[in-house]
């Protein structure tokens, strides 16, 4: 089998799967979304005030254990980082008020439009433009720095930090509080979220789907491999929703589950996801595999997720139904220009140590 035919596939199974989470109980086009997932987790864990969208999602759990299995049977467990993480945190923040402006993340975005949600259209153009703004930096030499190996324990974090979410999924204890409305209360039961979750960990653990790079590749180098992944995700979810979920199926732009019709501001949210994916390296569904297999950076921009979350709810930036707020406006406006400013700024750098070392050579 061909590898474009293995990764289509592979991209398959996960949409298929997210049609079978969306029918044993998650929310309505959204049978995974990691930016929504993480911002479920950060209200369980108390950072943030919104009573409706609080629950540790086993999916997110599933998809770090899965990530570390396949990583650790064939090898490819290895702590690593350094590559600027401060920055990396800064640009997961503002991915998230972009994600939760627009109201899910790239991969919720195919799964939207696989329902019919024409929102998510808008989305994607603002999504695949994003990309292509990041990938100009990189022509002119954006990178955040090279990774070394770190200490073992280091890129254990993220795996404990799933068992201990675990445990408090399981346990329950009284500083952690769930959903009893709202999409935080819809949910598939935990074994069949967990057990799906870890499938498509592996999953992507061994194909390396990513949403951004997808994209990129197709507009750097006219590489098609990973865009077949997300096409799989596409026409499994949408067969898998008209069997399975039709009774949700509808074609348009108004009166979509969990999504607004704002169309400047799902294009901009998800432009900034764009440009914040391919600085960062992946898209959040990337970095959180990337994390569970002892990459530290990936790490802090997981970490950066959660308190990029907890903020955009805190601070009255996430959109709903009803529409973005202004705060959330504001927020995607400061954030083109700090992540562009990042972008400039990290170019400066890189050329100008490039001068440095053509004098040293010039003059050795």
């Amino acid at each position: 089998m061909g590898s474009n035919k293995k990764i289509f596939i592979c991209g398959g199974i996960i949409g298929l799967i997210a049609a079978i989470l969306m029918k044993f109980g998650n929310p309505a086009n959204m049978g995974i979304c990691i930016a929504c997932f993480y911002r479920d987790i950060a209200g369980a864990l108390g950072l943030h005030g919104a009573e409706t969208v609080r629950y540790i999602r086993p999916e997110i759990i599933g998809f770090i254990f899965g990530g570390f299995i396949a990583a650790s049977l064939k090898g490819e467990f290895r702590s690593r980082g350094g590559s600027s993480p401060i920055i990396r945190f800064v640009l997961s923040v503002f991915l998230m008020f972009g994600a939760l402006v627009f109201l899910g993340c790239p991969l919720r975005m195919i799964l939207r439009l696989a329902n019919g949600d024409l929102n998510a259209l808008i989305g994607l153009i603002g999504y695949v433009f994003g990309i292509f703004i990041g990938i100009q930096f990189i022509k002119k030499g954006y990178s955040l720095g090279k990774s070394f190996n770190q200490t073992k324990i280091s890129g254990y974090v993220i795996p404990i930090f799933a068992i201990i979410l675990l445990i408090f999924l399981i346990v329950k204890p009284s500083f952690i509080s769930f959903s009893t409305e709202g999409p935080g209360s819809m949910r598939a039961p935990i074994i069949l979220s967990l057990i799906l979750g870890i499938i498509v960990g592996l999953i992507l653990q061994r194909s390396r789907i990513c949403t951004a790079g997808g994209f990129r590749d197709v507009l750097l180098i006219k590489d098609y491999h990973f865009l077949w992944g997300i096409i799989g995700i596409f026409i499994f979810n949408l067969v898998g929703n008209l069997i399975l979920n039709f009774d949700t199926f509808h074609i348009g732009f108004a009166n979509q589950p969990i999504a607004h019709t704002e169309s400047l501001w799902n294009f901009l949210g998800m432009s900034l996801v764009g440009i914040c994916s391919i600085f960062l390296g992946g898209c959040p569904l990337r970095q959180t595999i990337l994390a569970s297999e002892g990459d530290t950076d990936s790490g802090i921009t997981v970490f950066g997720l959660i308190v990029g979350a907890a903020l955009a709810h805190n601070f009255q930036i996430a959109a709903s139904p009803k529409g973005v707020p202004f705060n959330g406006k504001l927020a995607v406006i400061i954030g083109f220009i700090v992540v562009l400013f990042i972008g400039y700024s990290v170019i400066k750098n890189v050329q100008g140590q490039e001068r440095v070392s053509k004098e040293v050579e010039k003059n050795a």
